[in-house]
Parts: structure tokens; sequence; C-alpha cells
């Protein structure tokens, strides 16, 4: 019987609804304005009184005394994220057609654009900058971070990605802030990056005010794990993954039930974990291809004989990771690859965050000379559908119009 993609998916228990709690934080702030997010900021953020914007003198403070060993790892990340990113940039494409017309394909930049890099138990520069950077090499033109907490860390990220409007903020109440816009807070037309669940909720419910880059779950790894695989450092990346705590499911997948016993009696010696470790035999690649198309992973890794030669054939992956030296955790930090990925099984369907998020496609339509032939073929399609006045208005451009 094959191994039951869903079956594991189920292991990590769904979350309870907040949805209407949700909606009347964002209704509050949404009416509210600076009054109301003042009162949630107060209650959740405890800044103790500090302004929601932090300072530029702060930033500049944090970054002066961030670790010099921190700032050189940020550093290759912003330079590694920015040049993957910027390479999915994609410039105006004409499209010359046989009527003799053309359409012009267009990217732009959205105007604003907000990261969220949350707080919880750790603080995340990393997410920063794989929001920020992405977004400056979509050539957006102002970039907002916000953060509960302001952690110096943070802010230190913030300052090396030249981000200079940052909100110490958090939860739902800031996805409103930020979707709707205040006095003081100017909305923003996209918002990027992970949270819990009143984030994730709220990103939800004001998708239809504002893009979104889409919404996050707990975390997983899937590794499928071949003929000469090191138990050690797959159990190692399934560690890895674990930190990332309570709801994260990580999976490793092979043929081999030594293998498959050596990687669940490492990760016994590491118990102390909120994770779901779940080991699943199969028959050979061709199951393990199967299973991870089914399961659509956070993160892939295929190592070992008869599995990393699968990695063309994946397609339902947020990120894939090849071969011995591929852990997941140098995309989570400074291999370029965007660690903002598609959880929950998402992968089958969304992207990882790319500098698409922050553009939008539209098409620039030149007719020209070609009005007669297009009039031809549009209006009878028109009053086929009940539009007789867009047929007329295809038609009067006919021979130059009237």
């Amino acid at each position: 019987m094959a191994p039951d993609a869903g079956a594991v998916r189920a292991l990590v228990a769904g979350a309870g609804s907040v949805a209407g709690e949700v909606a009347r934080i964002v209704e509050d702030v949404r009416t509210g304005g600076d009054a109301a997010l003042a009162a949630y900021v107060e209650r959740f953020d405890r800044t103790g009184g500090a302004a929601v914007r932090v300072p530029g003198e702060e930033l500049a403070a944090a970054l002066d005394a961030l670790d010099p060993a921190v700032r050189a790892g940020l550093e290759v990340a912003i330079a590694n994220v920015e040049a993957v990113a910027r390479a999915g940039v994609a410039g105006p494409k004409q499209v010359p057609l046989p009527q003799g017309h053309v359409v012009v394909l267009r990217e732009e930049p959205v105007r604003r654009a907000a990261v969220y890099a949350p707080g919880g138990r750790n603080p995340y520069p990393s997410t920063v900058v794989m929001g920020a950077i992405t977004a400056r090499a979509a050539e957006v033109e102002e970039i907002a971070v916000c953060a509960p907490g302001s952690h110096p860390v943070i802010l230190a990220a913030c300052a090396l990605c030249e981000v200079g409007e940052v909100y110490r903020m958090g939860g739902a109440h800031a996805i409103a802030a930020l979707a709707h816009g205040t006095p003081s807070i100017p909305r923003v037309d996209v918002i990027a990056g992970p949270g819990g669940l009143y984030v994730q909720e709220a990103k939800r419910q004001v998708s239809g005010v504002c893009g979104i880059d889409g919404f996050f779950g707990p975390s997983d790894v899937c590794v499928l794990a071949g003929a000469g695989a090191d138990p050690g450092l797959v159990a190692a990346d399934l560690r890895a993954q674990a930190e990332h705590g309570p709801g994260t499911l990580v999976v490793c997948v092979a043929q081999d039930p030594g293998l498959l016993g050596a990687v669940e009696a490492e990760l016994a010696a590491a118990a102390d974990t909120e994770a779901v470790g779940v080991t699943v035999q199969v028959e050979g690649p061709e199951a393990a291809l199967a299973f991870a198309e089914a399961f659509a992973p956070e993160h892939l890794e295929l190592v070992g004989a008869g599995m990393e030669e699968l990695a063309p054939r994946v397609r339902s992956a947020g990120c894939l990771f090849v071969g011995r030296e591929g852990a997941t955790a140098f995309g989570d930090y400074v291999a370029g690859s965007n660690h903002s990925l598609p959880t929950g099984g998402a992968a089958r369907y969304a992207s990882t965050l790319n500098v698409r998020h922050f553009r939008r496609r539209m098409s620039e339509v030149r007719i020209g000379p070609a009005a007669a032939a297009l009039a031809a073929a549009g209006a009878p399609i028109a009053r086929a559908e009940g539009f007789a006045e867009h047929a007329a208005s295809m038609e009067m451009r006919q021979d130059g119009g009237r």
C-alpha cells in the first residue's frame, strides 16, 4: 500500500479559528486609526511608551552595535538574495501579431510594500533580508518593515537593507494598519512575510484591500534519502527544521529500513522537540517521488543514489535542495533562494516569495491599422454575447472611423 501523504499531514493538528477576533481587531484599526492602533500596541507589543515608528538614530545605533560576524553573514545573504531576485525581473516584451498590431507585456512595481518580520521566541533578521531585498530588487519605491519588539538585530538588518521606515508592532493590528493605513502610517500595496496564526488570518482578511504573498503555517521539510545518504546529516537537517517549534513536520522517506532506523535513532537522541518527526518506507525512488509530490513540502531534500536524479521531475516543492551538502539551513540564510515558502502542502500551487509578488503584470495594446481586421473578428463575438455596443465600438474604428 502506498504511503499516504495526507495522513502524514494530518499528524499536525490544525489550529482553532481566530477569524472572529481578528475581524474585530482589523475593523477597530480601520475605523479607529492611530488611537485604536496605539491601544493594541500598548496591550500586545509592550513598547514601554516608545514611538511606534523607530527613529533613524536607533536604526543606526543598532547597526553600529551589531556583532561583526552576524553583520558579515547578513551582507552575504543580502548580496545573494538580491542577485537571485533581480534575475526574476522581466523587462517589457513586444509581441507583434498577424493583424499588424502590437501587444506589449509589461511588469510594473507596486509603489509601497511592507515586510512583516515575526517576533515570538526569536528575532528573524533573515526574514527582513528575504522580504526587503526582494522588494528592492523588484524596484518598489517605498519599503516598510513591521517587527514586534524591535529587537536590535532586526533594526540592524533593516539598516543594512537600507529600510528607514520601521514600525515596532506586530499581530493582527499591525497588518490592519499597513493594509488600511492610518494618519501616521500610509497604507501599502503589498504585505509579505510569515507570522503566527493571528497575522496569517489578518493577511487573509485584508487580501481584498492589498496584495499578500500567501499564508504561512508551521514549517516542514521532507528528505528523500537514497543509498549512501548519511543518516547523521539527514537527522541534522530534520532537527534543524524542528527548531521552528510546535506544528513543524519533519519527514524522512527512504527504501532502506536500516537507514530509516538510523535516522530515527539520531532523532530520538534529541527528543526535546515540539516538532512531529515521521519516517516513511517506500519501495523505491519512484514511490518516494510520488509521496513527495503528494506531500508538496515547503523544503525538499534529495540525497543519495536514486534520489538526487529525481530533481528534474520535482514539481511540487517550495524549495529543492539536491545533494549531500544541500542542507535546508543554507536556504534559510545565505544561499540566495528565498526562505518565505508555501507551507501546509501549498507548494502544489503556490510560489516562493519573489519579485513578482511586488510587481504587477499589465498589457499595453497599440491597435493602429489592425483595427479593421480585428473588428471583423471581434464584433461577431461581441454580438454573440449580447454586447452590441462592444461590437459598435470596434466597428467604428474600421476604415479610420467616422
